[in-house]
């Protein structure tokens, strides 16, 4: 047995143990269902989460103390029941709650780590987890697998849009719509003042048929109080609403009914 001097060396793979862990934590849970009442269960805190659809992993994630796991699941729960072609019971998850985190990108070292698995998280390059892209994206032409082409927002949800006899402005309707949503609704905003409105849209009064309808009904009707300068378009992730006449080669033109 070698002899120990006063001074000695020890490399150890921080990223490496952890990462083994946790993958070994993973792959020993069951998988949880994506509503509203398991993830209520879970602590909002910092760590990573699994997300699967059918059984098959498709996205992994991190959060911060800020951000906590059941904030950010919940964020999904919801955005998974406002599109097409995707059940609500066809989504689990798995998360993990990580008391210390290092400086390493322990999220980066999972997608490596499971990129090359057979079963690699295809959601994480398909744009799952974007925030709106802005108005000079609004053009792009997505790609085959994109999540927002694969699953398209709902525009037959259901929604409660408060207003009076007198009706509500298109600012409000469109506003309101926007805070009961898991989409973004985007609309033009004063030239002056950037955190307002258009001033068109706080003129315009929109006198609806039924406060309890569908977000495309709702959007109609929006459009024919706003008259023929204005345009609004369903993107396949968000839906704009702009003074303007444009073609999107990715979007729908919705139309007074």
């Amino acid at each position: 047995m070698p002899t120990r001097q006063c001074f000695e060396e020890l490399e150890f793979d921080l990223p490496s143990a952890l990462l083994s862990q946790i993958v070994t934590l993973f792959d020993e849970m069951p998988e949880g269902s994506l509503e509203a009442g398991t993830v209520q269960g879970v602590d909002d805190a910092q760590g990573v989460y699994q997300l699967f659809l059918n059984g098959t992993l498709v996205y992994i994630g991190k959060t911060d103390a800020q951000a906590g796991l059941r904030a950010r699941l919940l964020r999904h729960s919801t955005k998974i029941r406002s599109r097409l072609n995707l059940a609500q019971d066809s989504i689990g998850f798995k998360a993990v709650r990580v008391y210390v985190f290092t400086a390493m990108d322990l999220e980066e070292l999972l997608i490596k780590h499971y990129k090359e698995s057979p079963t690699p998280p295809t959601w994480n390059l398909s744009g799952f987890g974007s925030n709106d892209p802005g108005r000079n994206r609004d053009h792009t032409v997505l790609k085959r697998g994109h999540f927002d082409k694969s699953y398209p927002i709902d525009l037959d949800i259901v929604v409660q849009i408060a207003t009076t006899d007198e009706g509500a402005s298109a600012s409000n309707v469109l506003t309101q719509l926007k805070n009961q949503l898991a989409y973004n609704i985007r609309f033009e905003a004063d030239p002056d003042k950037k955190s307002k409105a258009h001033p068109e849209l706080d003129a315009t009064t929109v006198r609806l048929v039924n406060s309890r309808d569908t977000v495309m009904s709702i959007l109609r009707q929006v459009k024919k109080a706003l008259g023929a300068e204005w345009q609004i378009t369903a993107l396949p992730g968000y839906v704009i609403a702009y003074r303007e006449k444009s073609k999107y080669k990715e979007g729908t033109v919705i139309e007074p009914a």
